[in-house]
């Protein structure tokens, strides 16, 4: 699965993992919003790594967790979503705004094959000092700069370079940005 292979996500192990993770997010998400402490305890002992400051607000979801690496100063909004088959990096400074979507599993075009349970998955990195505004879905195999920003709403289907501003469905660049 992490080396991008064709896999039966049907598996009785991968399935046995996918249940632990959602008991474990069902206690996050229900903990009371002032439980801040034992938050952070069950992300840090679900995801992959984690920077010391960080905060998820909740709902969360996720399929594995453990694929999952996040920075130093990561902030996300409600409802962030990521199905992690691979592995899904996310730099320092990052802020995530409510309802985003990160996806690294594929599924066949093909109805037959796609109905046999088989599929793949693609890793995404986001680097550091990146915005990522309400309701933005970033698709499997994207890598994003630093210093970027994504537009409200945008689907990331290809590959964003350092220092700039994107928008839109599928997201385009729409602005430089200087550094100073």
């Amino acid at each position: 699965m992490l080396n991008g292979e064709i896999y039966e996500a049907t598996d009785s192990e991968f399935l046995r993992l996918l249940a632990v993770t959602r008991d474990t997010l069902w206690e996050f998400n229900h903990l009371r919003p002032s439980e801040i402490t034992r938050q952070k305890e069950i992300i840090c002992g679900l995801l992959g790594s984690c920077g010391k400051n960080f905060t998820i607000n909740q709902p969360f979801r996720c399929d594995y967790g453990c694929n999952i690496h996040i920075g130093e100063d990561f902030f996300a909004n409600f409802n962030l979503t990521i199905l992690d088959e691979a592995k899904v990096e996310i730099g320092d400074h990052a802020f995530i705004g409510p309802n985003v979507s990160i996806f690294t599993a594929c599924h066949p075009l093909d109805a037959a094959q796609r109905n046999t349970g088989v599929e793949w998955a693609e890793p995404v990195s986001i680097g550091d000092n990146v915005w990522i505004g309400g309701c933005a879905t970033i698709l499997p195999g994207v890598k994003i700069g630093d210093n970027v920003v994504i537009g409200a709403g945008s689907v990331v289907t290809k590959d964003v370079p350092s220092d700039v501003v994107v928008a839109g469905n599928p997201a385009r660049i729409v602005k430089y940005l200087q550094q100073k």
